[in-house]
């Protein structure tokens, strides 16, 4: 992982929750639940700030629907390229 820049977004983002719920799934923070948390902690946030916590939010409820495939590399591996294909290819025939 890269380093983070700016570990006071990621603390404010993880107090004030990752996702929100509409009562069946997980989805992104909406705005409101940003500013309730902005106005009940007395932490003032700005705009960029809330617009990171907000796009920082979205990513992660699509990551995590992105990984409910069975076929979904982690994302810390990137794009595979056709090398890579083929050496795991190969990996499992040696197994069978």
């Amino acid at each position: 992982m890269p380093p983070n820049i700016m570990p006071h977004v990621v603390d404010r983002l993880t107090e004030i929750g990752l996702t929100g719920s509409n009562g069946m799934a997980a989805v992104p923070l909406s705005w409101g639940e940003i500013n309730e948390w902005e106005r009940s902690s007395t932490v003032r946030i700005t705009g960029w700030e809330k617009r990171l916590i907000r796009a920082l939010s979205v990513a992660y409820v699509a990551e995590g629907h992105r990984a409910e495939s069975d076929t979904c590399p982690p994302p810390w591996l990137g794009e595979a390229n056709e090398a890579t294909k083929a050496a795991e290819v190969a990996a499992l025939d040696l197994l069978f």
